[in-house]
């Protein structure tokens, strides 16, 4: 794993552990900025235990308020074990608590296991549409996110998001030095 990568991922789980040590109605809101934080890296790195700690961080932002108080508690030592074992360079037990991870935000309780893959598949589509208006293709954004190029394409023709884009150079400057660069001015 690279430095770069593993010292993003060590924040991004250290903002977690934080945001979760005392349980505050205001958890989701930060849970969703950090989430939409940690996308940004993957769209930066494009790498897998970016993606997947990126989709952990938004499904505890979609189901932490439905979280029985005991499950939470486990949660919160998992992300606790996984920092630690990412700190000490243990990458094989660091991915094994990533795994455990994601099966103990899958039991917690019928509700949420009924609904875990409808919100990680949801998560997917959702930061595949922020990595595609972040400029990488419908290719990148979908195979980064284990997604088909169908999936995204679909998600992406249904959301207004990819709609609301304001450019911040004027038109006659891109024209300008588009020219340039193609040798026609």
């Amino acid at each position: 794993m690279e430095e770069v990568v593993r010292k993003e991922i060590l924040y991004d789980l250290q903002e977690t552990i934080t945001i979760l040590e005392q349980r505050e109605k205001r958890d989701i809101e930060e849970l969703q900025k950090l989430s939409n934080h940690a996308i940004e890296d993957v769209a930066v790195h494009k790498n897998l235990d970016l993606i997947s700690v990126t989709v952990l961080i938004y499904s505890l932002y979609k189901i932490i308020a439905s979280i029985p108080e005991k499950d939470y508690r486990n949660i919160l030592n998992q992300l606790r074990n996984a920092r630690e074992s990412l700190e000490r360079n243990q990458l094989g037990r660091y991915n094994s608590n990533v795994k455990t991870l994601f099966q103990a935000v899958k039991k917690c309780n019928a509700k949420v296991k009924v609904h875990l893959q409808d919100v990680m598949e949801a998560a997917k589509l959702k930061k595949s549409a922020v990595l595609f208006e972040k400029g990488l293709s419908i290719g990148q954004a979908a195979g980064l996110m284990g997604l088909s190029n169908w999936d995204l394409q679909a998600y992406a023709g249904k959301t207004t998001a990819l709609d609301q884009h304001e450019e911040n150079i004027p038109a006659a400057k891109r024209v300008s030095t588009a020219l340039k660069l193609f040798g026609v001015s």
